[in-house]
């Protein structure tokens, strides 16, 4: 099968649809990626070449454990090891492919197997991204510090915390930030948790929480902290609030893109997205109310960046080489039963990307990405065209809207049914793509497709 990328959209199209790429596996990839891991020195081997012309992949490794590759490369490091000085892991060549970072995406990775207690994947680990929502597991953990022994949580602060972790909510995270001394939570924060690349936002814009820096290292820290660490009351309200995790964010933003669309259950996130436009997304029945936010607190917003009158044109300078200004979107939490792996994937996209862009692209890198414990979805991917496109219950106009989808995103496609004939322009088809993942079906007449059918996709 080929999998494409696909957009189910109402009016206007997408000029630069992205092309079809094949579909991996379905039956190996249902356990992760396989059983045994590799890892190669930075620079060296075939794939080198397309690392270095990747902006912002940096230096990538993976550790694969098997006993016969063991015995092998013991005997190699051992007539290696009078001629050089690599470490003894460095020189095995890894014969999977590189993440899936696409070209002027800069990403930092860290995958991490709470089974094994080692790293599966770490890619730029320790560059610092502006944290965008993904910020709020510390504000969290500072609420929830102050209330031991017994960690009683008022009613008021649970709904905020629901709010937070579970949909986003940017108000709840300004209350707290105005509430709790701002720069002065991550401080605290940094020195209760060990964090090494972690840090407030800059001077300039003290009352930027999404600003705050972070790595993908660090945020593997947090969620160890939390789920081996934490007294029982904290690590359940946290977790329990992502596993729990919405796909409408308060802000009305479709936060499933990395780990909720590469993967089915179970899965817990924390996401975090800036400098985007969209909206759109249905509320879920289950979304926590939104919070009222605080007075003055109007600036603090993850999804907005400082124009010219906040920073000028050195935005960038200003947060200490913390980059301000191109769209990120990271995806954060773990993944399998019992939280068995800690995902960390932050990105960074080129200026003026597209959010439908950016949530396809960064769930194309989470689903390259050696994840022990991850069950992945039976499936193909199709782009979808236009903006404004609806999902819907039925394969009919008559039945009811479940969401909007982002503009330009991929959505995987299961069946396909024969409903209401639907056209637009040029383009008309009576058929229908079941979207599993959004529990709803969306018209053919949208998904990047030359025919009104959908190849290789089954009759529901």
């Amino acid at each position: 099968m080929q999998r494409r990328r696909p957009e189910d959209g109402a009016s206007t199209r997408l000029q630069q649809p992205v092309t079809a790429r094949p579909e991996r596996r379905p039956a190996a990839a249902a356990t992760g990626r396989g059983p045994q891991l590799r890892c190669r020195a930075a620079g060296s081997g075939p794939s080198a070449a397309r690392s270095a012309a990747r902006p912002g992949s940096g230096t990538r490794r993976r550790v694969r454990h098997g006993i016969g590759r063991l015995v092998s490369l013991t005997v190699a490091l051992g007539v290696l090891g009078a001629l050089t000085a690599v470490p003894a892991l460095a020189a095995s060549p890894r014969p999977s492919p590189d993440p899936d970072v696409p070209m002027g995406v800069t990403a930092g990775v860290a995958v991490f197997d709470r089974s094994t207690g080692r790293f599966t994947e770490l890619l730029n680990e320790d560059r610092q991204f502006r944290s965008a929502s993904v910020v709020k597991l510390l504000l969290a953990l500072d609420v929830l510090w102050d209330l031991g022994p017994g960690y009683p949580v008022p009613a008021e602060d649970r709904a905020r915390l629901e709010a937070m972790l579970r949909s986003s909510d940017d108000a709840a995270a300004s209350h707290y930030w105005s509430q709790r001394g701002g720069s002065l939570i991550i401080e605290r924060m940094v020195a209760r948790l060990g964090l090494t690349g972690t840090a407030p936002p800059p001077a300039t814009h003290p009352g930027f929480w999404g600003y705050t820096a972070l790595t993908a290292s660090d945020t593997v820290r947090i969620y160890r902290y939390v789920l081996d660490s934490a007294p029982a009351p904290v690590r359940d309200l946290v977790m329990g609030a992502l596993h729990r995790s919405t796909r409408c964010a308060n802000d009305g933003y479709d936060q499933y893109f990395g780990i909720p669309s590469a993967f089915t259950g179970p899965w817990a996130v924390k996401q975090g997205w800036s400098g985007f436009t969209s909206g759109g997304c249905t509320a879920d029945a289950g979304t926590p109310a939104r919070v009222a936010a605080p007075a003055g607190a109007g600036s603090v917003h993850d999804a907005r960046k400082p124009g010219p009158s906040a920073a000028g044109p050195s935005t960038a300078a200003a947060g200490g080489g913390v980059d301000l200004v191109s769209e990120a979107l990271h995806s954060t939490g773990t993944v399998g039963a019992d939280d068995r792996s800690i995902m960390a994937v932050l990105t960074l996209h080129p200026d003026g990307t597209p959010y439908g862009t950016a949530y396809s692209r960064l769930t194309r890198l989470v689903d390259s990405l050696d994840v022990p414990g991850a069950q992945r979805p039976l499936g193909v991917r199709f782009a979808t065209l236009g903006s404004g496109v609806r999902v819907r219950a039925g394969a009919t106009t008559d039945s009811a809207v479940v969401t909007t989808l982002p503009a330009g995103v991929e959505v995987l496609v299961t069946c396909q049914k024969q409903g209401r004939r639907i056209t637009d322009d040029a383009r008309s088809s009576d058929w229908w793509a079941h979207l599993p993942q959004y529990g709803g079906y969306l018209t053919n007449v949208y998904v990047d497709t030359p025919s009104d059918r959908l190849p290789g996709i089954p009759v529901c």
